[in-house]
């Protein structure tokens, strides 16, 4: 092993051999989204023994398909929900000024002022973003962590967004919301800290047959099957949680975004913000993002029937994006500019008829008849908050004494304040290690065993080869699949991924062994 914080298989191989041996467990965490692994690191701050496994791979699920955003909770606040608006900008300041400002910057969300847009919408937009801007003061965000809404001319809007249609244009509003470099960062963050936190985080192992002290656990690896007892059960399988208790009740909603090339997009700066024509307090986000990509989400629709792994966009969703985006530019984005797709199934809570659209983002925490307790719903903004809620009821249902929650001042791995020891590395750090990486992006080139680990590992790819050996080495990715899909986003864009995979292949023959 490399550190507290590292996860590989073979640290993975000791602690699932220890579980199966009876070692004293007081939490197992079935899970390993940002749910899951939010939980495993509140319940090991305090103390406790806890042990998270997850039948795929960390962020296999909804955390890796979600718009990349720390959403302030505006539209919330719209809505009626203040008791959620208030919590999102909360949890929204604390990412971004404790737990990882280094995974969650300022994002510059612009709505361009166009003849199509009435004076009784641009009032709308307007109020909103004040609101907004009261809910970060009251959230204690400053400023300088989040700039305060602006208007501004038909010049800098269209530097802003370079493809915007400047007919008619009379400038822009422009707010700030947090936005991730990357979900399925986040989770993987989480889950070393939690295990830096003596956390045992347990990928490709499935569970079944649970009950309030005990679960069934399979290694997926070797097929071997055991019973592991803890003092407390916790379920926070996502979409996936009545599969282990069908008394609950969720109602999945598939949100989809497309990948461009952001030079369609003129290489924006800010997050074209396009109203939905007929809808109140709804809008479609054009975001830059990492490896020279623009995503372009989301949507909102009814997913019933039997959970897929991996969902899948549909025609009329493509359709939707492409048409609504295409009423805010001055060139028309066709299905032919696209280079990749993505879904995702939020785990709402049913609460009957209506659009999913307005289903709350408010989370339950239930308890079975069979004592497995269930964190169901939520957003992933709130996701800190949601583990200490149920950790807290967990702990009171059980009797079970421990220390109050302590993360809502804990740095993640990689944020600066962070106690892991950074190495120094002889070579220049690629700004976009360090976007990924933060604080311990000097790790991942002085660790690097592999051969020319600064080389990128495809042309025009911003990922360098050390990356890969490090997810392999220290963030616990087991396949290819893992490196490729969830530690980076190469994986989303087909042609990159065939061109990256072999590099995958060969740092996972090379270090991927258990030792």
């Amino acid at each position: 092993m490399t550190g507290p914080t590292a996860l590989n298989r073979a640290r993975r191989a000791t602690e699932l051999a220890a579980l199966a041996e009876g070692d004293p467990v007081d939490v197992i965490v079935i899970g390993g989204g940002i749910t899951g692994a939010g939980i495993a690191l509140d319940a090991a701050t305090r103390g406790l023994n806890v042990a998270l496994v997850e039948k795929h791979d960390l962020a296999f699920g909804t955390s890796r398909w979600s718009s990349k955003l720390v959403h302030g909770g505006l539209r919330y606040l719209a809505t009626g929900n203040i008791g959620i608006a208030r919590r999102s900008a909360i949890e929204r300041g604390i990412l971004m000024t404790r737990n990882a400002p280094h995974l969650v910057k300022a994002m510059p969300q612009l709505v361009p002022l166009l003849p199509t847009m009435g004076r009784a919408s641009r009032a709308l937009v307007r109020t909103g973003f004040v609101a907004g801007d009261a809910l970060r003061r009251l959230a204690g965000t400053s400023a300088s962590t989040l700039p305060r809404s602006r208007r501004v001319d038909a010049r800098r809007t269209a530097e802003l967004a370079p493809t915007v249609r400047t007919e008619g244009l009379d400038g822009g509003f422009l707010a700030y919301d947090g936005q991730l470099i990357d979900d399925a960062r986040l989770v993987t963050a989480v889950a070393r800290t939690a295990a830096q936190h003596g956390a045992h985080i347990l990928t490709r192992v499935s569970a079944g047959a649970a009950d309030a002290t005990s679960v069934r656990l399979t290694d997926q690896l070797t097929g071997d099957s055991f019973d592991a007892s803890a003092r407390v059960v916790i379920n926070a399988a996502g979409v996936w949680a009545g599969d282990l208790d069908p008394a609950l009740t969720l109602r999945p909603s598939r949100g989809t975004h497309l990948v461009f090339d952001a030079e369609a997009f003129g290489n924006p700066t800010a997050a074209l913000t396009i109203p939905i024509p007929g809808e109140l307090n709804r809008f479609v986000f054009a975001m830059p993002e990492q490896l020279g990509r623009v995503y372009l989400g989301l949507t909102d629709e009814d997913a019933p029937g039997p959970i897929p792994d991996v969902p899948q966009p549909t025609p009329g969703e493509i359709d939707f994006l492409l048409d609504t985006v295409n009423t805010a530019l001055a060139t028309e984005l066709t299905t032919g500019d696209v280079r990749g797709a993505y879904a995702g199934l939020r785990p709402l809570i049913d609460t009957g008829e209506g659009h999913t659209a307005d289903v709350s983002r408010e989370h339950a925490v239930v308890e079975s008849a069979s004592g497995v307790i269930s964190i169901i719903g939520g957003k992933l903004t709130e996701y800190r908050y949601m583990a200490q809620d149920v950790v807290d009821r967990a702990l009171q249902l059980r009797g079970l004494g421990a220390p109050g929650c302590r993360t809502a001042n804990l740095p993640l791995v990689g944020a600066p304040a962070n106690p892991v020891a950074t190495l120094r590395s002889e070579h220049a750090l690629p700004s976009s290690l360090v976007a990924r990486f933060g604080a311990e992006a000097p790790n991942v080139i002085a660790r690097a065993r592999c051969s020319h680990p600064t080389e990128p590992v495809a042309d025009g790819i911003d990922v360098i080869r050390a990356e890969f050996e490090y997810a392999v080495t220290h963030e616990g990715a087991l396949s290819a699949d893992d490196v490729l899909d969830r530690r980076t986003r190469i994986g989303l864009v087909a042609e990159d991924r065939a061109r990256a995979a072999e590099v995958a292949a060969e740092m996972i023959a090379e270090f991927g062994e258990a030792e």
